[in-house]
Parts: structure tokens; C-alpha cells; sequence
């Protein structure tokens, strides 16, 4: 059996660089499986859910993490949301019944958004340009001018109506040490011969002694990686008890309840008008059922 949707952490024991790999399926499939997307969309989203995955590994935190490509092309917003303990959900808006093209053209004048929310402390966004031709290059621009480490990064994807696959690959050389950059070109060098039909046929352990037997590579307990959706009943009220509650009512009135759908998960929230005062009144989900 595979060891999908895990992320793998690793050291180079004589070399000042460290690594990841993620590989997805059951994750990526739960994201794809929300909305019916193209296939240019599709394969955009599991490089972005990869990428997730490795930046929110390299959190010393407790706290969220978000990719989110914005754009002028025919992809006009895509987002992957993920956690510390490896939690990810995603969505994509994009121009019906254009043509996508490559990712630059897809993404035509385009920004990569990372924001980062520790639970404690303050946020931090980056700002990235999309001016490479890839997103994994756009990533390590990121790194590059925020981090200044050297990073190399690679993506990629498998599309199968079943179970679509992704997978990405961070090696990052450590702070503190500009003596080893030679180890770390030589380390990015085998990286860079990974391809996506032996990220999905071999072992994690297999995989990285074909890429680095000649190296010495300290490998760790690997993280699960999962889709969820943090949204709830509770959520969506909350998110009401902006809106004037006599303007909540006549849309009850009108329409039997008020809805709330979750663009990650379309989960649908419903509520009454006994609903509708409790949330008004600040006692909703005190004495009320929260049962969709």
C-alpha cells in the first residue's frame, strides 16, 4: 500500500540542507471532488494543495497558512488553506468557456498572496509576482525574497477521474552556513530528477534512496495530511449576526429559511426565524440544535 497523503520530513546529515515530500490523492480527490473543474484548474489546485502542504511544514507554529493565486486570465482565484497539523481545503474561481494556455497566460498578471496566521503572534503576508513560468518557480521567488534561502522546489500533478494524484518536492539549504552551497546545488541537482510516475509508484523510503543513495538522509515519523473543512453551523450564524435581523426575516419569510453554503466544502447551513432571533439575541446554539 502506498503511503499517500503524507508528508515526509528530512535531513542531509553531512550537508547544511534539509527536505520534505508530500504525495496526495484521497486529500486531492476530496478538493476536486467539490466542484466540477477543468482540467487545467484541476492540475493548478494540486500543485497548489503540494505547495501548501510543504510551506505549512516549515511552520514553527501553531496556526494556519494560506497559498492564493490571484489573477487577469482566465484563472481568476485559487486558494489552498492549511493547518500546522496538515489540514487543507482549497477552491477555485475561474472565466467560463475560455482558453487557459500555459500557467502565465492562465494567470495573466497575476499575484501569489501567502498569508501566514499564527495563533499566537502577529500575521504575516507575502506578495509574490507570477512572473515564471511555473508555480513552483513563483514559490521559490517567494523563499528567495522573504526567506533568503536557497530553495528548490518541484510539482506536479497526475489527472485520473478516480484518483487523481499530486506530489511536491522542497529542498531548502539551513541558515547560517554559506559554505555548504555547493552541497545544496548538488542536493537541488537530484532532486530536480524526480518525475511524477515514481513519486506515485514507490515507496517514500524507496523513492529517496534512488534520489540520494549517495548521500546520508535522516528520514522522520511521517505527518498525515488530510482534507478538511473548517466551516459549521455555528460558523455561518456567527457570520449572520452582522446582518439586520429584519432583513433575515423577510428572507425566511419569502424563502422558508436563510442558507448559507460553504464555497470550500457546500456544506449547506439552514436557518428559521426562531434561529434568526436567537442569533439576534446572542443565545443561538445555547438551547437550539446545530444539525445542517
Amino acid at each position: 500500500m502506498q503511503d499517500f497523503d503524507q508528508l515526509h520530513r528530512y535531513l542531509f546529515s553531512e550537508a547544511q540542507v534539509r527536505g520534505e515530500m508530500v504525495r496526495l490523492q484521497e486529500s486531492y480527490n476530496a478538493i476536486l471532488s467539490a466542484q466540477s473543474y477543468p482540467s487545467e484548474v484541476q492540475v493548478l489546485l494540486g500543485e497548489l494543495m503540494a505547495a501548501t502542504s510543504l510551506l505549512t511544514a516549515t511552520l514553527k507554529f501553531e496556526g494556519d497558512i494560506s497559498l492564493q493565486l490571484q489573477s487577469q486570465g482566465p484563472l481568476k482565484y485559487a486558494v489552498i488553506n492549511g493547518t500546522d497539523e496538515q489540514k487543507l481545503r482549497g477552491v477555485a474561481r475561474w472565466e467560463e468557456g475560455t482558453e487557459f494556455g500555459d500557467f502565465l497566460s492562465m494567470c495573466k498578471d497575476g499575484i501569489l498572496v501567502i498569508t501566514i496566521s499564527p495563533e499566537k503572534g502577529e500575521r504575516y503576508q507575502g506578495i509574490v509576482k507570477l512572473e515564471k513560468p511555473s508555480l513552483a518557480e513563483c514559490v521559490e521567488d517567494y523563499f528567495a525574497q522573504s526567506e533568503q534561502l536557497a530553495t528548490r522546489i518541484l510539482l506536479g500533478t497526475e489527472i485520473n477521474p478516480t484518483q487523481p494524484f499530486a506530489w511536491g518536492m522542497l529542498v531548502q539549504a539551513l541558515p547560517g552556513d554559506e559554505s555548504d552551497k555547493e552541497a545544496f546545488e548538488r542536493i537541488a541537482y537530484l532532486t530536480e530528477t524526480m518525475n511524477t510516475h515514481e513519486a506515485k509508484v514507490l515507496e517514500a523510503q524507496d523513492l529517496l534512496y534512488r534520489l540520494y543513495h549517495q548521500e546520508k538522509v535522516e528520514l522522520f515519523e511521517p505527518q498525515e495530511v488530510e482534507f478538511k473543512c473548517s466551516c459549521s453551523k455555528e460558523r455561518s450564524a456567527a457570520a449572520l449576526s452582522g446582518v439586520d435581523e429584519q432583513e433575515l426575516l423577510d428572507i425566511v419569510a419569502e424563502e422558508g429559511s436563510v442558507t448559507m453554503n460553504c464555497q470550500y466544502c457546500h456544506a449547506v447551513y439552514s436557518f428559521d426565524a426562531i434561529d434568526v432571533k436567537a442569533i439576534k439575541s446572542g443565545t443561538y446554539g445555547q438551547n437550539s440544535s446545530t444539525v445542517n
